[in-house]
């Protein structure tokens, strides 16, 4: 881990009474990130998974495996591919200029390696992922979260995120993303881990189990 779990949690307790009653009702945070990624079998996957439910999602990635041994092909091997053959393989034509452009980023040596990854701050890292076609920030801060463990990370465009906090809060409408990003300024510096519990709030309402708020 990047940061100490324990300590973010008690962060969170003390600035926030409502999510301190979320916390022991969703219990222990339980992420645990990796701490070297490659961005690029990461990205090559998630293009791939989008919009997709993950059974379908994991065949087709492993069909686009398969046209290279099995094995995540090198950048240069997947941008020479035909665009039938990516397509033949399931993926729709906006996700195989996706790949595609994920691998001229990689043969340019423009996506950061396994290396810089951990020397990269979050907008910087954000910056230069989206520049590939097909990757928002959301990805972005998936892989922040839960692959490098980055602490301060505050998914705005999630809808799941923003409605736990609605829920959390008793209001009628969700907050706007810039709204939303105001009112977690006091989760501050471990926005990733309130993210996470506010994922749980939806859970615990899904399943019927009660909050009781202070």
């Amino acid at each position: 881990m990047t940061y100490d779990r324990t300590a973010a949690v008690e962060h969170l307790r003390s600035v926030d009474p409502k999510l301190a009653t979320l916390i022991d009702a969703a219990g222990e945070f339980d992420v645990r990130p990796e701490r070297v990624v490659d961005p690029y079998p990461y990205l090559l996957r998630s293009i791939v998974f989008q919009q997709l439910n993950g059974t379908a999602a994991a065949t087709i990635h492993g069909r686009v495996l398969d046209l290279f041994g099995g094995e995540v092909p090198p950048p240069e091997q997947l941008l020479a591919a035909d665009v039938q053959l990516l397509r033949g393989a399931g993926l729709s034509g906006s996700k195989a200029a996706s790949v595609q452009d994920l691998a001229r980023h990689a043969a340019a040596g423009e996506l950061p390696t396994s290396d810089e990854v951990g020397t990269l701050s979050d907008l910087e890292l954000v910056d230069r992922l989206t520049a590939v076609r097909g990757i928002g920030p959301w990805t972005v801060h998936m892989l922040l979260m839960f692959r490098l463990g980055r602490p301060d990370v505050l998914p705005t465009g999630d809808f799941g995120v923003r409605e736990g906090w609605r829920m959390l809060h008793g209001r009628e409408a969700q907050p706007t993303p810039a709204q939303f990003r105001d009112a977690a300024e006091h989760w501050r510096p471990y926005r990733s881990v309130a993210s996470w519990y506010m994922w749980r709030c939806v859970d615990l309402h899904r399943s019927g189990t009660p909050i009781v708020l202070p």
